[in-house]
């Protein structure tokens, strides 16, 4: 049976961001993509160390340096993320999580009309494959 995925830290989201977006990378690399200031190398190392025993990168060797790659996609873990926050904070219920974002003053209406358009070809979508 696959284990569940954790949840990451913000620091560790955050380089779990930079390696989904450049696909594989060396500790360096991922220190670049990093705004002013810049965290420390052993920072960055330490926490993609930790990625690799939570079983989010892996990495491919040449001699002392390591190249680092996500195992997991960004889509697994914002399903997984987005489902624990749904279960969390709203009892599970999608429905109520939409009706939290309509009912505020959060979103414009052109938003939410670009939202019901969203659903609506959604469940277009779900009719015709059912």
């Amino acid at each position: 049976m696959k284990e569940p995925i954790k949840e990451l830290t913000k620091a560790e989201e955050q380089v779990m961001q930079i390696l989904w977006m450049l696909k594989k990378a060396f500790v360096k690399d991922v220190v670049e993509q990093f705004d002013d200031p810049k965290p420390a190398y052993n920072t960055v190392s330490t926490i993609i160390r930790i990625l690799e025993k939570k079983g989010f990168v892996s990495y491919k060797s040449y001699g002392n340096t390591y190249e680092y790659f996500p195992l997991i996609t960004k889509n697994e873990y914002s399903d997984t993320y987005l489902g624990n926050f749904v279960k969390n904070y709203f009892g599970n219920s999608y429905k109520s999580l939409v009706s939290f974002f309509a009912s505020g003053d959060s979103m414009s209406v052109a938003e939410l009309q670009e939202m019901k358009l969203l659903v609506d070809q959604e469940i277009q979508k779900k009719q015709n494959n059912g």
